[in-house]
């Protein structure tokens, strides 16, 4: 067996998420390539080749694959993934954006976010927001698959020596182009890979008083998060929303700050090491899940536990 990675990068940088799909990917069995589709991403490439555990990276470098737009991207790992047994990618937006359609233009079924590898074609996905695990098991050709990155475990960066092999082929749908993007800046550790984040929910008011979880995470080191009900509310930007619709996170340490734990955000948070819930209301389910709770008005805890940090 040999299995295609799709490596998550920005063209610079290799995003750790790759670590975890390889994870996946080892525990499959088999050689393992990388495919990182960008243009001028050689430093990607460079870091993708010392991943432990891959054999080969395979580079497509052309101005089509810059933004990694999935309807050019899709084409190229179509081509590519059948001489593959398995094709992986993150399950993140451009991973869930790409692996559909190359499963479509393959003809087999997608298998999506899966957190466990049961053998070479069976594997556990959540479902039911969570709630239920599925065993899923698949005789497809190429077997395309989203990888839940909080589900396994990075492989080393540093280790591996792959030989670097380019791929000439170019596809450009000509359907779609890149006009812009704004991205977030901030000084805090990313979203989904923090050790410690801090979350905010409806009862935080309005997004003024986010300032108070922004000098508590400033405090620890974390990344500041949020509920949909937030981000719904025009609290935050949705790029802040952790939750089934949300990015997935698994940190150290969670902090729900008016949080009320519907099911839908504990679906991107549940698997947190430590949860502490703060709520005024004492019913409130997420300190059902919680491993600390706090029955108090977040306006007063927060400040002390900054003044604390």
């Amino acid at each position: 067996m040999t299995i295609l990675v799709i490596a998550e990068h920005d063209n610079k940088v290799l995003a750790p998420a790759t670590l975890n799909t390889v994870a996946a990917a080892v525990k499959i069995g088999g050689d393992i390539h990388v495919l990182v589709a960008g243009q001028g991403a050689g430093a990607v490439a460079e870091a993708a080749a010392k991943i432990a555990g891959v054999a080969k990276v395979l580079v497509a470098d052309n101005a089509a694959y810059a933004h990694q737009l999935p309807e050019n991207v899709a084409p190229l790992v179509a081509e590519l993934g059948k001489g593959y047994s398995h094709i992986l990618a993150a399950a993140t937006s451009n991973g869930k954006n790409i692996l559909p359609r190359v499963a479509a233009v393959l003809d087999v079924d997608q298998i999506s976010e899966i957190i466990s590898v049961e053998s070479a074609d069976t594997f556990k996905r959540p479902i039911y927001a969570g709630n239920a695990i599925a065993t899923v098991q698949s005789n497809a050709a190429v077997k395309v698959i989203t990888v839940r990155a909080t589900g396994f475990d990075p492989v080393a960066a540093e280790g591996g020596s792959a030989s670097v092999e380019a791929v000439g082929a170019a596809h450009d749908a000509g359907i779609s182009s890149f006009v812009g993007e704004e991205l977030a800046k901030s000084d805090r550790p990313e979203l989904t890979a923090a050790k410690i984040v801090v979350s905010g929910g409806r009862g935080m008011q309005n997004g003024d008083n986010f300032k108070h979880l922004y000098a508590l995470a400033d405090k620890l080191g974390a990344a500041v998060g949020a509920s949909r009900a937030a981000v719904d509310a025009g609290f935050v930007p949705n790029d802040m929303q952790v939750g089934q619709t949300g990015k997935i996170v698994a940190p150290q340490l969670y902090i729900a700050v008016g949080i009320s734990g519907a099911i839908q955000h504990l679906a991107g948070m549940k698997d947190s090491k430590v949860i502490v819930a703060i709520n005024k209301d004492e019913e409130a389910p997420i300190f059902q899940v919680a491993d600390y709770g706090l029955v108090a008005d977040l306006f007063e805890a927060i400040p002390e536990m900054a003044a604390l940090a």
